[in-house]
C-alpha cells in the first residue's frame, strides 16, 4: 500500500469543504485530509515544528482572519515552507488576482467548479500534476486548471 497524500485544505465554507472531502473519497486515492477554516489556523499548523508538513495545500483566497494571498506570501518567504505545493482553490476569478497569485508563487489555480464531477476531475488533475512536479512553477498558460483541461489530460 502506498503512503497517503497528506493534503491540507484551507477553506472557510463548510459546504465547499464537505464537497472537496467527498470528491477526494470518490477518487479512490490514499489521502490524509486536514481541513482548517481560516488562514491563521493554516499558518499556525504549518509553522508548528512538531507537525508534519503536507504534500500539498489547497488554499481558498477569501477567508476570515488571514486571506489566501497573505498565507501564500508567508509560505513563500518561510525557509521551511517555501517549496510546499500550493494550489489556489477559489470561487472568484479575477485575472489581476490570478496574475498576482502566479507572481507570488502559487503552483496552480482552480476556480471552484459548479458540478461535482468537474470538481473531482480538477482535484485529480491537480494531484497528478503535483506528484509529477519537479519544483519548477508551471508556465503561466498552464497555471489555471479547469475541468476541460482535466478531461483532456486524464484520458
Amino acid at each position: 500500500m502506498s503512503t497517503p497524500i497528506y493534503i491540507i485544505l484551507a477553506e472557510d465554507d463548510t459546504d465547499d469543504a464537505f464537497l472537496f472531502n467527498e470528491a477526494i473519497d470518490e477518487l479512490s486515492l490514499a489521502v490524509d485530509l486536514t481541513i482548517v477554516s481560516d488562514g491563521e489556523r493554516l499558518m499556525q499548523s504549518l509553522t508548528d515544528e512538531n507537525i508534519q508538513l503536507p504534500d500539498v495545500i489547497f488554499l481558498d483566497i477569501n477567508m476570515p482572519r488571514k486571506n489566501g494571498l497573505e498565507c501564500l506570501s508567508e509560505i513563500r518567504v518561510n525557509n521551511r515552507l517555501h517549496s510546499l505545493p500550493v494550489i489556489i482553490f477559489s470561487t472568484s476569478f479575477d485575472e489581476e488576482i490570478v496574475s498576482q497569485l502566479y507572481i507570488n508563487g502559487a503552483d496552480y489555480y482552480i476556480q471552484k467548479p459548479s458540478g461535482f464531477e468537474a470538481l473531482k476531475n480538477v482535484i485529480h488533475l491537480a494531484l497528478n500534476l503535483i506528484s509529477e512536479k519537479n519544483q519548477l512553477q508551471p508556465p503561466k498558460d498552464s497555471f489555471v486548471l479547469t475541468d476541460k483541461k482535466a478531461k483532456m489530460t486524464l484520458r
